[in-house]
């Protein structure tokens, strides 16, 4: 049973981030009163699921992300604002069922694509104001937003705020935490005057130090010692885009144990949000690392790694899971912002675009924008798909 569970894990990780992000757009589009007759996880035929009301809530064949499909003016030419090609008829008249909708969809009193009812224009995405279709677009990487921030608020508040404490294991013979006088068993707790708790903070201050001297105040069989260390220059990677860069070593190890602290919910709330900021951080230095050449493509992960990563985690426990799981969701929050037509992002921008024009593009225009995101995305796909074959078969 735990072997089961922890294969479970990949569905548990994207399916929950992705059910997170469509229902963002499904709840807005609610809201904003525009019909949503699909609500949808993957792409293409559909697999099951069930219909209630006026949406058929499903489980689509191809495991990548998934859509709402929203009422348009132009559906026959554009599903939806998140795409799909799933059940695609029209939603104009449709006086009796059309062959591609299953029976059990079809209501006799029910609006098209599942009824005989035309849409009304005032419930298509395109009557609402510019604002409200803004809203329903950045739904979908808000709530995902809100997952980060309300999975990592909440590890901090079950687990406490973690931490390695800045005692001194061992010292490299000949390096300058040695030639300085540290010794196995010294607790750090001041850098340049500054007060440190935690090994981590330790690392952050002396990192960029690559000339120089570093002032470390620590304890010692409780009396107070002061100690002027010189660091020296070494080469190694950004941790996040893999960039070489320069930093400042002591040659030191800590001594490996992990100090829980427990955190009120305010307190957890403010680390949850701090972390959810740190990530988002991370993840823009990776995609300008990948625009200045600095980061290779050939770092990105897809669906394969995900899966793996997500079995590690399981093994690994909860919190490391759920940590996933608040990550991957910021990255697709981030991601969805980067303006390519059948993202957020870039429909966001459309939808900008033809408030400042004055006026809708044409269909044409819609439509080349459309395939020209669609091409970017399965690049994309493409290309990360490759990244994960790769890797399993060069490991």
């Amino acid at each position: 049973m735990a072997a089961l569970s922890i294969y479970i894990a990949p569905l548990l990780v994207f399916g929950l981030v992705v059910f997170v992000h469509e229902l963002g757009h499904f709840v807005a589009a609610k809201l904003c009163g525009v019909y949503a007759p699909v609500f949808s996880l993957g792409w293409g035929g559909r697999l099951f699921g069930w219909k209630r009301g006026e949406t058929d809530y499903r489980v689509s064949l191809i495991p990548l992300g998934g859509f709402v499909r929203m009422a348009s003016r132009e559906d026959e030419a554009l599903v939806g604002i998140e795409g799909g090609a799933a059940d695609r008829g029209s939603l104009q008249n449709a006086p009796e069922r059309p062959t591609n909708i299953s029976p059990a969809l079809w209501d006799p009193q029910g609006m098209a694509p599942f009824g005989p009812r035309p849409v009304p224009a005032n419930r298509w995405v395109e009557s609402k104001s510019t604002s409200a279709r803004v809203f329903m677009l950045a739904a979908g990487v808000i709530m995902n937003i809100l997952l980060t921030m309300t999975v990592t608020s909440g590890i901090y508040y079950r687990y406490g705020k973690a931490s390695l404490p800045a005692v001194i294991d061992s010292v490299v013979p000949g390096a300058p935490a040695a030639a300085a006088g540290l010794a196995s068993g010294d607790r750090i707790v001041a850098i340049d005057g500054d007060s440190v708790r935690a090994w981590e903070e330790v690392i952050a201050r002396v990192s960029p130090v690559t000339s120089g001297v570093v002032t470390f105040d620590i304890v010692r069989n409780g009396a107070r010692l002061q100690k002027q260390i010189t660091p020296q220059a070494a080469d190694a990677q950004d941790p996040v885009t893999g960039a070489p860069r320069k930093v400042g070593r002591v040659g030191m190890m800590v001594r490996d144990s992990v100090v829980r602290e427990a955190v009120s919910a305010g307190e957890a709330v403010a680390n949850g949000s701090r972390a959810t900021w740190g990530m988002a951080r991370n993840v823009f230095s990776v995609l300008g690392g990948l625009v200045s050449g600095e980061v290779s493509a050939k770092n990105l992960g897809g669906p394969i790694q995900i899966a793996r990563t997500s079995v590690q985690a399981a093994r690994n426990g909860a919190e490391t899971l759920w940590s996933l799981i608040a990550f991957l969701s910021l990255n697709i929050a981030i991601l969805n912002l980067i303006p390519i037509p059948v993202l957020d992002g870039g429909q966001i921008l459309m939808v900008l675009a033809e408030r400042i024009k004055g006026s809708t593009f044409s269909l044409g225009t819609r439509e080349a924008f459309a395939r020209v995101g669609v091409l970017a995305v399965l690049a994309l796909i493409l290309l990360v798909t490759f990244n994960d074959l790769r890797s399993v078969f060069t490991q």
